[in-house]
């Protein structure tokens, strides 16, 4: 499942199979030889430039055989230890290295894959760790040819799981870091794909670790070093697995808890990605090593599964969503630690796992944690129906990766701001335009919309589809037996399907809009069956004739009359002056997602499509307006970035005001670390957010226990600049300071209370469990 690193030829590869089938920055020592060997028994040799390559295989925390690569700097960057860089391979891939090693060339089978900015980090000073996971390549995969000893028993594919392949990236890089060769806490992870996960796992876990039993500890080194990721940058990565492999059309872009279930837990199992499940399987079959035997594992068994169909009702599905949910997804991973500085970087047209995956993350990050540096960057880069480089994007992208690690890893360079950059899908004559703000709501002040009150239906289709036979279109659109190609244009004739219900705009005016962002459909729909489905797609329509198809979707309504508000992915892409955006809701998009078994007529009511736009309110003739609210179903929460913006309404010719009055703007504050106590106050680091000054008030309040009420232990006021962090010095009630000196006189090393904050630019109280560290001494 997972394709690439930025070592190309790796996810060529997948795909034409598929389609076949703190420590401060320490200076540098004195000038030393290399070793000869790391990670107890893998060998070192002299590679280009001075660096030196270590290749081989080691042991990992339960025993089995990883099969590694470390690169580390020239001798005249000394000894080390160094900022480390762990570079993670995608789905049918193996280690990273300087060159790619195919043992039978020609073949698709790799134990060894070309990454060229390993030499380059080498030379920059880096440590650089690659490993190829549990069940790959020479790590017990099919292939290798000692996966029969015993240090193989437990190494079969566990489908990049918390417990497993992600602890046995944390383990190795903590025996570097014992070995005198890696900076404890100075450490980051990136990679595509597949490895896209395991760099996200990584900066949820940040200096967590997770146990087999499912429990998180302190990471820390064989040799009891504390260890944690100081920066990822996961590329097309999954945060919820669930969702990315059987979306069911609930996650939105404007709020801050998206679980796949919904908050309560209660929401439908949505619609197996068919065709793009099937052909990774296809590869993981081909040359990875599964264990069916392992329920917690079972790949091909839970394939079978959801290939067989809805209804998903029964315990063996509810089981398998679990899993991946809680074992396999970054997002699953419990938040009360805030992650590592994150840029991920995802495609607009990428059909496997979409730009939703890291919204979901980063919207829950920033409510949370408003100050943790998160940016996003968005373009046509990713999984297919996305091309797999970008001469535009692509190397913007790698300075801002360079830069992130830079600055976290070695401490070079101005602080990278968080922020959201964007680069637009080109088709036809239209060249790329590039966005950037400081958050994602900010990139569309304006919004296209399409109303219809007249009743459609969605018709049921007997026989086709339901025979695994898809339409000429939906072939053409699918990610794997189709064209590949987000500009495929196709006749309308032959896009036209009697059984959809279709709305379009009228033909975009002189200088057409650029949308940006997630296209949203609010409807009142009459599902009978709680296992129908609903495939959208938004077309652009040329003067001539051709449709292509610019965004996707598929929602899982529940039985009976209900509203339903439901996203496609979200998209950046310029609708010509003279084309007509065109929304078809389909009762199926088989290949791209399975056929429903209980298809039922559906019928749609009072549909309004938004469409966010870059353009600004007023403009194209009055076309764009101002956003309207959004519409947050019961348990959700709205983004505070969408809180903050007022919705005035839609612009009007007006005699300007004679002095305008701007307002400053508004950021919002969140807690940026860890708390720590004195006989004065309680420190409370908090950052501001980069959209305008933060101002509030800070509370710190004892637990209410049996019998005894909770009360203040500390209160004060707070006042920030945009962009900042302090460490908030909070005074002591008296209650409390007499709480704190009686804690230190017994040599307690923590206080646990309840933090409360409460920012002018927040809606809502932020309260957070939390434990202030002590000083030492009576």
């Amino acid at each position: 499942m997972f394709g690439r690193s930025m070592a190309l030829p790796r996810m060529r590869w997948l795909l034409a199979a598929i389609a076949a089938v703190g420590v401060l920055a320490v200076a540098p020592a004195a000038q030393a030889a290399p070793p000869t060997k790391v990670l107890g028994s893998v060998s070192c040799v002299a590679a280009v430039n001075g660096i030196t390559e270590c290749n081989g295989q080691t042991l990992s925390f339960d025993g089995t055989k990883i099969d590694v690569n470390v690169f580390l700097p020239p001798e005249s960057l000394g000894a080390g230890p160094f900022p480390l860089i762990g570079d993670f391979h995608g789905w049918g891939g193996s280690k990273q290295g300087l060159k790619t090693f195919e043992p039978e060339p020609g073949k698709g089978l790799t134990f060894e894959q070309e990454d060229p900015r390993i030499q380059h980090w080498a030379e920059e000073g880096y440590a650089v760790f690659s490993m190829s996971d549990r069940g790959w390549g020479l790590s017990c995969g099919k292939f290798d040819p000692f996966k029969g000893l015993p240090n193989c028993t437990n190494g079969y594919n566990h489908l990049m799981d918390d417990r497993f392949e992600v602890r046995d990236a944390q383990f190795l890089i903590g025996e570097l870091a014992d070995e005198g060769f890696a900076q404890p806490t100075k450490i980051g992870a990136t990679g595509a794909s597949y490895g896209g996960g395991i760099s996200a796992a990584l900066g949820a876990l940040h200096n967590r670790t997770m146990l087999e039993n499912g429990a998180l500890v302190p990471w820390i080194s064989k040799g009891g070093i504390p260890m944690e990721l100081a920066a990822a940058v996961p590329q097309w990565p999954w945060t919820d697995l669930s969702y990315a492999l059987a979306p069911n059309g609930r996650n939105l872009d404007y709020v801050t808890n998206s679980p796949y279930r919904g908050p309560n837990g209660k929401l439908p199992i949505g619609v197996w990605k068919a065709s793009w499940s099937k052909g990774l399987n296809t590869v993981g079959e081909a040359i990875s090593n599964y264990n069916p035997a392992d329920p917690e594992a079972n790949i091909p068994g839970w394939l079978l599964r959801f290939e067989a169909g809805d209804p998903y009702t029964d315990p063996s599905v509810e089981g398998i969503v679990k899993l991946l949910s809680t074992f396999h997804s970054s997002f699953g991973i419990d938040s009360s630690v805030e992650p590592s500085p994150m840029l991920i970087q995802s495609g607009w047209n990428d059909d496997l796992f979409p730009v939703d995956e890291a919204l979901r993350l980063y919207q829950r990050t920033r409510a949370q944690y408003p100050g943790d540096p998160i940016s996003l960057y968005f373009a046509d880069m990713g999984h297919s129906r996305s091309s797999q480089t970008n001469p535009i994007a692509e190397p913007a992208f790698n300075e801002r990766l360079e830069a992130w690690f830079a600055h976290y890893l070695k401490g070079e360079g101005a602080s990278p701001s968080s922020s959201v950059e964007t680069v637009t899908t080109v088709c036809g004559g239209a060249s790329a335009a590039r966005f950037k703000a400081d958050n994602w709501s900010s990139l569309a002040p304006g919004e296209v919309r399409l109303q219809s009150s007249d009743p459609q239906t969605i018709t049921h289709t007997p026989n086709s589809e339901e025979e695994g036979v898809p339409t000429t279109s939906s072939g053409a659109f699918d990610p794997i037996v189709g064209t590949k190609n987000p500009c495929t244009a196709l006749p309308s004739a032959v896009v036209k399907n009697e059984h959809s219900a279709e709305y379009s705009l009228a033909p975009a005016p002189a200088g057409g809009f650029t949308l940006m962002g997630s296209p949203t459909i609010i409807a009142s729909i009459l599902s009978p069956s709680p296992n129908s489905e609903i495939a959208a797609r938004l077309l652009d329509v040329s003067p001539e004739g051709k449709e292509s198809l610019v965004a996707r979707g598929v929602y899982r309504p529940v039985g009976g009359t209900q509203q339903m508000v439901f996203q496609l992915h979200a998209q950046g892409y310029q609708f010509a002056a003279g084309h007509v955006a065109k929304l078809e809701l389909l009762p199926s998009d088989f290949p791209y997602v399975r056929y429903s078994n209980l298809q039922a007529n559906v019928i749609v009511n009072s549909l309004e499509l938004r469409l966010p736009v870059t353009d600004q309110p007023g403009s194209l003739g009055g076309l764009v307006q101002t956003p309207a609210p959004k519409v947050v179903p019961p348990e959700y929460t709205l983004a505070a970035e969408y809180e903050q913006k007022a919705a005035p309404p839609n612009p009007a010719p007006v005699t300007p005001a004679p002095t305008p009055v701007t307002p400053a703007p508004v950021g919002f504050a969140g807690i940026a670390g860890k708390l720590t106590a004195n006989g004065k106050a309680v420190i409370v680091p908090v950052r501001c957010s980069s959209e305008g000054s933060c101002s509030g008030s800070l509370s710190f309040w004892s637990k209410k226990t049996k019998g005894k009420a909770s009360y203040a232990i500390a209160r004060g006021n707070y006042s920030l600049k945009a962009g900042t962090a302090t460490n908030v010095k909070v005074p002591l009630t008296k209650s409390g300071r007499k709480l704190v000196l009686k804690e230190i006189a017994a040599e307690q090393k923590k206080l646990s209370g309840v933090l409360q904050l409460q920012d002018v630019g927040r809606a809502t109280t932020l309260t957070k469990n939390r434990a202030a560290q002590l000083p030492r001494g009576k």
